[in-house]
């Protein structure tokens, strides 16, 4: 018999999450299924879009229901198995959410080889974040040779590795985040072209908008929404490109907010504006992950991962998503 550490939504938050929504639990966990594996997680993801299943309302999935396990993507060591998928000592990641043991149906489980990378790796640059990256410029950005991109959220585990990308299809890139630290990281590190610090008035943030991209912007890879988008669009240029992945700027909103109205600076410019989800290219997937893995072994692209040592620290991390107190991508590890 094994005995699992669970976190399960307690209550729904009103604004931004915090420890009190949660609760944790410790349950034994039955025999295996044929064809289930019994996973120790090594590794949590923390995504912001675990913000929205927090309410009633269904936003792109279902919403978690009061008690029920949370989280999403994971990474975790089988240590049994009733599938001929997998063995004893097989790395493997998938939706098993927020607990440190876990029965899981293998059929949509993946393999990772802990030889070729990290296996944290997964749950990042190889896993969510870098095929978000990849397929918001290159199926929707699609940036040329001497256009400006400008990232929003670009010191997030999305925003940093779709400047990079942006560089090496040779444009251009401004990232906008809000720390000097960040904002150095991204320049002196990973070789942004120019950073802007968001936290100033909607007035100057234009302003050092104009200074950095004084030809307009071209692509604007949108990850937070909000006044940094109200202000980055005041500068798209004729046929700009515009892709959606988040807008965590707007997820703790507990009204409705008015921005500007921005129908006619589309029209005007011919410009795209199109939300993606990664899963909406899943075909596409090996052909990322080959290009991906290319660039880093070749040393054109480089990730950061910001660990939190400990299962107990989960709920306080995910909250911290939501002040930006990570810096790349956000993972829990559950030690031995």
């Amino acid at each position: 018999m094994t005995i699992t550490r669970q976190i399960v939504l307690k209550s729904r938050p009103m604004g931004r999450p915090d420890e009190t929504n949660f609760e944790f639990v410790q349950t034994s966990l039955p025999a295996l299924n044929q064809n289930e594996v019994l996973v120790k997680t090594r590794y949590l993801s923390l995504d912001p879009y675990l913000r929205n299943m927090m309410n009633e309302e269904e936003f792109v999935g279902p919403s978690f229901q009061l008690g029920q396990v949370f989280g999403g993507l994971a990474v975790g060591e089988v240590i049994e198995s009733t599938s001929l998928l997998f063995q004893s000592g097989d790395f493997v990641s998938g939706a098993w959410g927020w607990q440190t043991f876990a029965n899981v149906d293998a059929e949509p489980l993946t393999k990772i080889n802990p030889d070729l990378s990290p296996v944290s790796t997964a749950l990042g640059v190889l896993g969510i974040s870098g095929l978000t990256a990849y397929f918001g410029l290159t199926e929707i950005g699609k940036p040329k040779v001497g256009e400006t991109v400008v990232i929003s959220g670009a010191a997030g585990a999305v925003g940093m590795l779709a400047g990079q990308i942006a560089k090496l299809f040779g444009a251009k890139v401004i990232g906008i985040a809000g720390s000097a630290e960040k904002n150095a990281y991204l320049q002196n590190e990973l070789g942004f072209d120019a950073t802007i610090n968001y936290r100033m008035s909607n007035a100057e943030l234009l302003a050092e908008l104009k200074k950095a991209a004084p030809d307009g912007v071209d692509v604007y890879f949108d990850n937070v929404g909000g006044t940094i988008t109200d202000a980055v669009l005041q500068l798209i240029n004729p046929g700009a490109r515009i892709p959606i992945s988040g807008q965590i700027a707007q997820y703790n909103q507990t009204g409705t907010e008015m921005g500007p109205r921005i129908g006619m600076l589309l029209v005007k410019n011919s410009a795209l504006m199109q939300g993606f989800s990664f899963t909406n290219y899943s075909s596409q997937f090996p052909e990322a992950l080959e290009k991906l893995s290319g660039w880093i072994k070749e040393g054109r692209l480089k990730y950061k991962e910001h660990i939190i040592d400990g299962f107990e620290h989960t709920p306080k991390a995910f909250s911290g998503l939501f002040s930006g107190e990570n810096t790349g991508k956000l993972l829990v590890k559950i030690p031995d």
